[in-house]
């Protein structure tokens, strides 16, 4: 709810603003596409929690453009390939919060998040503190995953 009532107090909308001042290391954005690009989410559910979201500002899913929606999805197969490489999970949660009521924090601009899972990942703290403990910063986790994507996807 913490990241839902920041993203309420946001202004502008974070997948169209962050793109255009090309400061992708310090916006956390990961790789760039022609019609999306991969961002780590700054309040993850987990370490390496990646969002993929197309540049152009459309919160309708069905109101994608072909090339938005086929891009999107390849990007979030090169996010799996670039965790899988990176962080060695052992499972993934993929999906879009479509809606306020859905969870979705930017309500107004489609995105996917993949996020990356391991067996007792979840523990008292998010329950018991309303907080979540990583064990790695956001900013060495873009380091390493930028990369591998590199190396292993191209940039």
């Amino acid at each position: 709810m913490a990241y839902i009532d920041k993203a309420d107090k946001q202004e502008g909308c974070i997948f169209c603003d962050f793109p255009k001042e090309n400061k992708d290391r310090e916006r956390l954005i990961l790789a760039r596409g022609k019609k999306v690009f991969v961002i780590l989410n700054a309040f993850p559910y987990n370490p390496g929690h990646l969002m993929v979201a197309p540049y152009r500002h459309e919160g309708e899913y069905s109101l994608l453009t072909e090339d938005e929606f086929i891009e999107m999805h390849r990007f979030g197969q090169r996010c799996i390939e670039v965790l899988r490489k990176g962080m060695n999970p052992q499972g993934f949660n993929m999906g879009i919060n479509l809606g306020k009521i859905a969870g979705a924090g930017f309500a107004g601009h489609v995105h996917l998040h993949v996020v990356p899972r391991w067996n007792g990942d979840t523990n008292f703290m998010p329950v018991t503190g309303k907080t979540k403990v990583l064990p790695v910063s956001l900013d060495e986790t873009w380091e390493s995953l930028r990369k591998v994507w590199e190396e292993h996807v191209g940039k």
